[in-house]
């Protein structure tokens, strides 16, 4: 097994200093366009990221157990070497590309990752706010697995860019150079992801690199000031209906179904589907076209900005 190491558990100092050093900067010199801190929404975010640090252990047994098998029965084999983890970041960064839009345009997916979008504030420890049943995003990274990716490096990959991810949850930092702006997911860019209002929905879905948005026409720049939060924001500083209130309301509109076919397009369509609509409407893959601002929000009951 590779020794790759621990990337999150190392960067917690850093995660803390910079959470107190943003605190501390929007205390001193607070920015009338900054959302801030709010003591209740800061601890909710904080809970929900301890909350996820034991559920997703428990979730990576099994997910453990099927990369494992895979990786047996590859015969492909990538040896760990610097060169080959910098191109198997590059592969795990474009596959998250795919996993992340997908939580987006699909609304079982989006059950989950909606909760990292439910704070209305758009801060460091929002980064922390985490979903509680990430047993979603796996599949995705399958043919890496099957291409002779060790599940110990893919694992090292996905925690490396987790992490940095961390830093791009921040209002206090504007816009970088040019060149940086283009290649790299930064707070600006990150910043239309969390965004609500119609022409920031479902943009932006890049973890390190963003170059994936420009190719795939869901790229947009930072033009207004974004409203952060879902399209129908929850009222709600509880934890646990934080991590399951999506879920109770999939489960309401299955029940309310009056077919199969509609239940399954609940499951599979995007989170604004209704039933009566055309098969692929309510589809949030349909809120992309290639880099153009004008996209409506659909209805859906807690949909997200993006």
């Amino acid at each position: 097994m590779p020794n790759l190491p621990d990337v999150v558990l190392w960067s917690v100092p850093a995660f803390v200093l910079l959470t107190v050093v943003e605190i501390v900067t929007v205390r001193l010199h607070p920015d009338e366009d900054d959302a801030g801190y709010e003591a209740k929404d800061a601890a909710t975010s904080v809970t929900m990221g301890l909350g996820s640090l034991v559920t997703d252990f428990v979730w990576k047994i099994p997910i453990v157990a099927v990369y494992s098998a895979l990786y047996a029965l590859t015969p492909l084999r990538i040896p760990v070497l610097w060169w080959t983890v910098l191109l198997m970041l590059l592969a795990q960064d474009f596959f998250y590309y795919w996993s992340h839009r997908g939580h987006h345009v699909i609304r079982l997916l989006w059950a989950c990752h909606v909760v990292h979008h439910s704070s209305r504030a758009f801060n460091l420890t929002t980064a922390l706010r985490q979903p509680w049943t990430s047993l979603t995003s796996w599949p995705f990274y399958l043919p890496l697995i099957a291409l002779g990716v060790h599940p110990a490096a893919l694992a090292f990959c996905s925690s490396a860019n987790l992490v940095y991810q961390f830093w791009i949850h921040t209002e206090r930092v504007h816009k970088l150079p040019a060149p940086v702006e283009y290649v790299f997911n930064t707070p600006s860019h990150h910043r239309v992801h969390h965004a609500s209002q119609g022409s920031y929905l479902d943009r932006n879905f890049g973890g390190i690199l963003i170059v994936w948005d420009r190719l795939f026409g869901s790229f947009t720049p930072e033009t207004e000031r974004p409203v952060y939060g879902l399209t129908k924001n929850i009222t709600t500083y509880n934890p646990l209906r934080v991590a399951t209130h999506e879920y109770v309301a999939l489960a309401r509109d299955l029940r309310a179904a009056r077919t199969w076919r509609d239940r399954l397009r609940h499951l599979v369509n995007g989170p604004g589907w209704r039933p009566g609509e055309a098969a692929a409407s309510g589809t949030r893959v349909d809120a992309l076209p290639a880099a153009s601002p004008a996209s409506a929000p659909s209805p859906a009951s807690t949909e997200a900005a993006g």
